[in-house]
């Protein structure tokens, strides 16, 4: 049970934005709902994450993953819900979701692969333990723009999960509507 009413009386913002989340995944979003109670934070989270969504210059299946290592590393449960639903759409292998908490010893990942997962991880502990040949591995692969930009999706999940976290928000059940095709 959240530690937030998600039942905030319903200003234009909260119905805007509950629209739009209806339409895009099919429900309202919790954390939309938490906010809701200060309209100013939701409308300033719902620019702020379509702005993150334009970005562009680093592979998204990499992005994912780095953010799917994030929320587990917090141990937030909705993200990892949220999270592995939006990975899905955008196509990513499901083993590699499945696979996240043993990535050292799959071999479903690439090499840039498992340096974002590690770096996420580490971007996430408290206090952060980058290192110097974390970001040196990371350079073998991407540009400066794409290390910045995988620094700072990083960083935004590390402010969903604890936000959602904190106020102890549940999964919605959106990686059980993830339409898998039957294994063969």
């Amino acid at each position: 049970m959240a530690n937030i009413s998600l039942a905030p009386k319903r200003s234009l913002t909260l119905k805007i934005a509950s629209w739009y989340s209806q339409r895009r995944f099919g429900k309202v979003v919790a954390p939309a709902l938490a906010m809701g109670h200060q309209p100013a934070i939701l409308r300033a989270n719902a620019r702020w994450e379509m702005a993150v969504e334009k970005w562009d210059r680093l592979d998204s299946h990499v992005k994912e993953l780095a953010v799917a290592a994030s929320a587990a590393r917090l141990g937030c449960a909705w993200c990892m819900d949220f999270g592995y639903w939006i990975a899905r759409m955008d196509g990513i292998d499901p083993r590699k979701l499945d696979e996240l908490p043993h990535w050292r010893d799959s071999d479903v990942y690439t090499d840039l692969e498992r340096a974002a997962i590690a770096y996420a991880e580490a971007m996430t502990d408290s206090p952060v333990t980058v290192t110097e040949d974390m970001v040196k591995t990371l350079r073998e692969h991407l540009e400066e723009d794409q290390i910045v930009e995988l620094t700072m999706v990083i960083a935004v999940e590390n402010q969903r999960a604890r936000f959602n976290s904190a106020l102890s928000l549940a999964p919605q059940g959106f990686r059980d509507s993830c339409a898998l095709p039957p294994a063969q």
